[in-house]
């Protein structure tokens, strides 16, 4: 139904509700809010707190009287008395005020305290009769033009269309889970009489909400009927690990034999590599690779850095070539002639492995016969990326390798369309990460220290969480470092590199710390995934309590790839119990999977999910951090009713689920 089927709703507001997501009414259902006010709580004046919202129930003493202040502008004043103390209130250009407040009258009124300890007042309250206020009062998200208080009257409105709704979860399903009906939800999510309601109405919600995105999840990675046209002998290839000058770990074989044996399956693998940092992802692919080249097909991994793509072309090929392998590397600076030559032994099928960056995706760039997409570092690429360069191949088999760890959990929520190994053993020779935490005063002493490694011949990084100063956040920038690191460093080569440069002079300048001609690398987390460069050993970063727990982990993992033993410095001034905390819990902890459940805790799944690339529909209720144990039931219970999904009494989930999914096609490969 039409937003503009309620009252009052006219086209000019209609648009305002559409970039609030609701143009419909059963949108606007599903607006929920945002937080919520409890009217009913009001305390006595005198135990409110100076600059805290309070609710108070008083008489008002006098009709509000006007004053005219310089501009024109009129103040309206009254005074109000809840039978003991008095309070003052004061309105600004409000020439209803005095019609609406009636002397001897009793209202309830809600605002920021301010006045002194003997005197308490109010600046433009809110205000309802005594008797007519709603014991707790939704706050929904407003846009300009459109106040949490105007939703709140139309969804007065479009509640009372709620018999024309039709409930996705059967009475069998709800019973066996202790869940309300949708009506009654929807009643208690928008003006609940009690606290105890609205916890009802909410858990009933996030539930659905779960569980639709499970079921759709579900019928994606069920709905994949192709046909394997690129199978691949399945079980460990050992012809691939008699190529290594290293033995793989155990985990390694596994997540190889696994995907192996996605390859050799009916459908095509869609397989997720999660690994932490330095665990020997490009080791998996290149298998994958090899396996795919002898089968007869043809591989493409795509970086999101030029670098990175350089770095794995010189690793795969020198790995592979011996095997016979061909491999090209692809990159938006390659010359023209050199670009258009490789693409036709691509097409013509004279190379086998393809590496690149988004060159790829390139219209030009076309191969023979793909069997095999493999994406690096995942979260730096939007999912309709992974599908096009999947797009250039029939059914081709497609592997996304992911170095930040996200627990398992969250992890089948963000790639729910993809199966998972996981990588959770270091390879031999891996070097340990000493990790300190110190404040600004010994920032020298650090910097001595770091002047040590140099000296030994070793590489740095300098993080900073600015670029240029702002005058309203005391952060360090790297404006500001360059002055402080030129005096203490003397005569060193360093080089500042950060996201507001080119592509071309990032790559310029990480070539130039990976051949070792730059020493000492002050930048932004834009370094948090790019370049192997084992000389460098050390690290310092300024203001850490700034940055999530992964984030950090990601910066640390920059170190130790090397043979020379590594040290990451977090330098904080923090005074906040929590915050220090979990900088403690950091410097103690090396297991990124444990680090990603802690931030997951601490601070919600927005480090996991970024600009949310992952593609799946937007979670309007539920929250991954804090609803966990709902998330695990409606996994279980997705899993116990996926087969009977196409049974009369789940035809009102199913279609809930096509409406959810209607976009769907953005997380299907």
């Amino acid at each position: 139904m039409d937003i503009e089927a309620l009252k009052g709703v006219g086209p000019k507001k209609a648009s305002l509700y559409e970039k609030l997501g609701a143009s419909t009414v059963e949108a606007l259902l599903r607006l929920y809010p945002r937080a919520y006010e409890d009217w009913g709580a009001y305390i006595p004046i005198a135990e409110t707190t100076l600059n805290e919202t309070a609710t108070v129930r008083a008489r008002v003493l006098h009709k509000p009287t006007t004053t005219r202040i310089r501009g024109g502008m009129a103040l309206y004043k009254t005074t109000v008395t809840d039978g003991v103390d008095g309070m003052e209130l004061t309105f600004f250009n409000n020439r209803y005020i005095p019609n609406l407040l009636r002397e001897g009258h009793t209202y309830v009124f809600r605002g920021r305290v301010t006045g002194s300890f003997f005197k308490r007042e109010m600046l433009s309250p809110e205000f309802v009769a005594e008797g007519k206020e709603k014991a707790i009062l939704p706050v929904y998200p407003a846009t300009q033009g459109l106040t949490s208080r105007t939703i709140c009257k139309d969804m007065e409105q479009a509640l009372s269309l709620l018999p024309t709704l039709c409930d996705p979860l059967p009475d069998a399903l709800r019973e066996k889970y202790g869940l309300i009906g949708l009506q009654e939800a929807l009643r208690g999510i928008h003006f609940p009489p009690s606290m105890e309601e609205l916890a009802k109405a909410k858990a009933r919600l996030v539930f659905e909400e779960f569980l639709v995105l499970q079921l759709g999840l579900m019928q994606i990675k069920s709905g994949r009927k192709q046909s394997n046209l690129h199978p691949v002998p399945g079980g460990f290839p050992e012809g691939f690990a008699e190529l290594l000058p290293f033995r793989l770990t155990g985990a390694q074989r596994q997540a190889i034999t696994e995907a192996m044996e996605d390859m050799a399956g009916p459908s095509p693998m869609n397989r997720l590599v999660q690994g932490d940092v330095g665990s020997g992802k490009t080791a998996v692919a290149a298998a994958l690779c090899w396996a795919v080249a002898k089968a007869g097909y043809q591989a493409a991994l795509m970086a999101p850095t030029e670098i990175l793509a350089v770095q794995h072309f010189e690793s795969l090929s020198g790995l592979l070539a011996p095997a016979g392998i061909r491999c090209a590397l692809f990159t938006g600076s390659m010359p023209a002639a050199r670009r258009r030559e490789q693409q036709e032994r691509l097409a013509s099928g004279e190379i086998d492995l393809a590496i690149g960056t988004h060159a790829l995706l390139s219209e030009k760039v076309a191969f023979r016969d793909l069997g095999l997409v493999i994406t690096d570092e995942q979260h730096r690429f939007g999912v309709n990326q992974r599908s096009a360069l999947a797009e250039k191949g029939a059914s081709a088999h497609l592997l996304v390798m992911s170095a930040t760890p996200i627990p398992r959990t969250l992890a089948l929520m963000v790639y729910g369309d993809l199966d998972i190994s996981v990588l959770n053993e270091l390879p031999p020779g891996r070097q340990e990460i000493d990790t300190y935490l110190i404040d600004s005063p010994k920032r020298q002493r650090a910097f001595r220290y770091i002047q040590k490694h140099l000296d030994e011949g070793r590489q740095g990084y300098l993080i900073c969480p600015l670029v240029e100063d702002e005058p309203d956040l005391p952060l360090m920038s790297l404006e500001k470092y360059q002055g402080i690191v030129a005096q203490a460093f003397p005569g060193v080569k360093t080089a500042v590199i950060h996201g507001k440069l080119k592509n071309a002079e990032k790559e310029q300048i990480m070539a130039g710390f990976a051949s070792g001609e730059t020493k000492l690398l002050l930048a932004t987390t834009v370094v948090e995934v790019g370049v192997d460069v084992p000389n460098a050993a050390i690290m310092l970063i300024e203001n850490a309590e700034r940055y999530g727990l992964s984030q950090l982990h990601q910066l640390r993992g920059r170190i130790g790839r090397g043979k020379h033993k590594s040290t990451c410095i977090l330098l904080t001034d923090a005074q906040n119990d929590s915050t220090l905390e979990r900088l403690r819990l950091f410097r103690d902890t090396r297991d990124g999977f444990k680090i990603a459940d802690a931030d997951l805790k601490l601070r919600g799944p927005g480090d996991f999910f970024g600009a949310r690339q992952h593609g799946l529909p937007q979670l309007k209720i539920a929250d991954m951090a804090s609803d966990m144990d709902a998330l695990r039931a409606a996994q279980m219970c997705a899993q116990r009713l996926f087969p009977h999904l196409q049974e009369p009494c789940y035809g009102n989930l199913s279609k809930e689920i096509r409406r959810l999914f209607k976009d769907g096609v953005q997380v299907t490969l």
